[in-house]
């Protein structure tokens, strides 16, 4: 994670966003005092104490869903492993963006007018990636995280 954050301040990022699988407090700690904000996965399993940590360092966490507005841009987060609120967020076409991971795959694609976007994973991954948007020019860009630096 130091690594993947190291990448993504150099990027010069205005907001991060975590999609589930946070895990520990430790990661949580990372992202203490940037603008940011994370959703819990399958693999998180005391997420009262997670939640009541990340209220504690100022970071938002949105349970199960985010719902925010970054730039004039409608943004739905999620983790992804409930497929059904996935084809509902995608169904009803309200968000510009929907950031998810679970599969640990990075993907970009779109459905109508939504985007959908998988940054990839930091672990069980052959390659791990994070992913930075520019909201004003709609530009993506996968980055590769190389954990010897």
């Amino acid at each position: 994670m130091l690594a993947a954050m190291k990448v993504l301040q150099d990027a010069k990022c205005d907001f991060y966003i975590h999609t589930g699988d946070v895990g520990s407090e430790l990661i949580l700690d990372q992202l203490t005092g940037l603008p940011c904000a994370f959703v819990f996965g399958n693999n998180d399993f005391d997420r009262m104490e997670m939640g009541r940590y990340a209220e504690k360092l100022g970071i938002n966490c949105y349970g199960n869903f985010g719902d925010l507005a970054l730039d004039g841009k409608r943004i739905a987060v999620m983790h992804g492993d409930d497929i059904r609120l996935k084809q509902r967020v995608i169904a009803e076409q309200r968000f510009d963006y929907l950031f998810l991971g679970h599969s640990h795959v990075r993907l970009d694609e779109r459905a109508g007018k939504t985007r959908i976007i998988n940054p990839g994973a930091l672990h069980r991954a052959a390659a791990k990636t994070v992913v930075t948007l520019d909201t004003a020019t709609d530009q993506l860009s996968f980055l590769l995280i190389d954990e010897s630096r």
